[in-house]
C-alpha cells in the first residue's frame, strides 16, 4: 500500500516528467487532428489500459469493454473528502447538464473511482456520486486492484493518518486532482488539470463526441 512517503517520492517524479507530460499533451491535440479544445490536453498517441475489474455502485462489474463507446472523465477521490473531491464532482455534474442534450449511446461519461474501500461501501459510493448527478459511474475494487488501475492512469493516492494518537479508522487519503479522459476505444487518451473550468470542459467532450475521434 501507498505510505506518505510513498506518495511524496511519486509526487517529486510526477513533477520531474512534467515537462516530457506537457510537451506530449500540448502536441497530442494537433498530432491528433481532432478539434481544437480548451481545456483537455491529448496525449500523441492514446494508451491501452491494462486489465481491470471494478465493482460499480449498482454491482455489476465494471471491465475495460464497459467504456467503449463514450468519452469518458475518470476522477479518484473518496466520500469522506472535506474538499477536492466534492468540489470536482459538483463541476463535472455542471459539465454534465451541457452535454445532457447529446444522444445517450454516444454521451460522455464520467467515472469515480473511490480508492478508500475500506470506508465506502458499494451501497454508499453509490449514494455519494449520484448527488452530484444521477448518470456519474461509481465503482470501486481491492486496494491492490485499486493501485494498479491508478498506477496505469498516472493517478496517485495514499492513506494518510489524521494524527500520531489517532484511531485507525480516523485517516484521509491524498490523491491526484487531475481527470483522465479516455477514448471511446477505453484509451488513456489526455487528461484535465484543476482548476476544473465545467463550460470548456462540456464544449471541449461535445467536440470530441461529434468528431468522433
Amino acid at each position: 500500500m501507498f505510505n506518505r512517503t510513498t506518495f511524496l517520492i511519486l509526487l517529486v517524479a510526477l513533477a520531474v516528467g512534467a515537462g516530457l507530460w506537457a510537451s506530449e499533451y500540448f502536441y497530442g491535440d494537433r498530432a491528433a487532428a481532432g478539434p481544437e479544445l480548451q481545456t483537455v490536453r491529448r496525449l500523441t498517441t492514446p494508451r491501452e489500459l491494462p486489465a481491470f475489474t471494478l465493482q460499480q455502485s449498482d454491482r455489476t462489474q465494471l471491465v475495460p469493454g464497459e467504456l467503449r463507446g463514450h468519452w469518458t472523465l475518470v476522477f479518484i477521490g473518496f466520500t469522506y473528502c472535506p474538499d477536492v473531491c466534492p468540489t470536482a464532482l459538483a463541476e463535472l455534474a455542471q459539465a454534465q447538464a451541457r452535454w445532457a442534450t447529446l444522444p445517450e449511446t454516444t454521451r460522455p461519461r464520467v467515472l469515480f473511482v473511490s480508492v478508500d474501500p475500506e470506508r465506502d461501501s458499494i451501497e454508499k459510493l453509490g449514494e455519494y456520486a449520484h448527488g452530484f448527478h444521477k448518470d456519474t459511474l461509481a465503482a470501486t475494487a481491492d486496494l491492490p486492484t485499486l493501485e494498479a488501475f491508478a498506477k496505469s492512469l498516472s493517478l496517485v493516492f495514499a492513506k494518510v493518518p489524521l494524527g500520531k494518537d489517532a484511531p485507525a479508522d480516523q485517516y484521509t487519503i491524498d490523491h491526484s486532482a487531475a481527470v483522465v479522459v479516455l477514448d471511446p476505444q477505453g484509451r488513456m487518451a489526455g487528461v484535465i488539470q484543476p482548476p476544473l473550468k465545467p463550460k470548456a470542459i462540456a464544449e471541449d467532450l461535445i467536440a470530441l463526441t461529434k468528431a468522433g475521434k
